[in-house]
């Protein structure tokens, strides 16, 4: 089966608010994430930021020095980060970026490597999963993490240890796979 075949639909702009909610920080911390595996200093890629309910934790962790890249395809999407950024007063460390339907349309050369870059519950909405894994894997500065997750009720096991193989042909390695909250996630090192 093609790569492309595993996509679902994207996630739509007007129930981004679901997204958001005190309940899904207190199930999936955030916080927790962002003290785990982002450094003061980092530069961190966001991929599928959605509303920002991570790209916050990730502001907050990287300090004034670091910076967060918060793509994704929607501008809508986009625009609500912006707006609680700027709320928020993290709006000098994240950069919005729109990612095109078939790339992420960024480069290494052009927007810099990333030290951690994060695709939680949205790569099961990408149509070719092993080119976002190929442009994911070139953003990684050596040695830096990618931590990835899926939700079990949309992606299988099977499907999940598929996407993990075709990191790993791609030059990353598994340092660990463990469930995050009720998803599967699994956490890779650029060597």
């Amino acid at each position: 089966m093609p790569p492309h075949s595993h996509a679902r639909d994207v996630f739509s702009v007007e129930k981004a608010a679901h997204l958001d909610t005190n309940f899904r920080r207190f199930l999936y911390r955030p916080d927790r994430l962002a003290e785990r595996y982002v450094k003061p200093g980092d530069r961190v890629l966001d991929f599928g930021c959605g509303p920002g309910f991570f790209t916050r934790e990730f502001a907050k962790r990287v300090g004034e020095k670091g910076v967060v890249i918060s793509a994704d395809l929607q501008e809508g999407m986009l625009e609500i980060v912006r707006t609680k950024m700027e709320a928020e007063g993290f709006a000098s460390r994240v950069q919005t970026h729109r990612c095109q339907p078939d790339s992420l349309a960024l480069s290494p050369e052009k927007d810099g490597q990333v030290d951690a870059a994060f695709a939680i519950f949205v790569v099961h909405e990408v149509p070719d999963r092993e080119k976002l894994f190929r442009e994911i894997t070139a953003m990684l500065a050596p040695g830096g993490i990618f931590f990835y997750s899926e939700p079990p009720f949309l992606v299988s096991g099977k499907e999940f240890r598929e996407n993990l193989a075709l990191l790993e042909k791609g030059g990353l390695c598994v340092v660990e796979t463990r469930w995050y909250f009720v998803n599967r996630a699994a956490v890779l090192r650029k060597v």
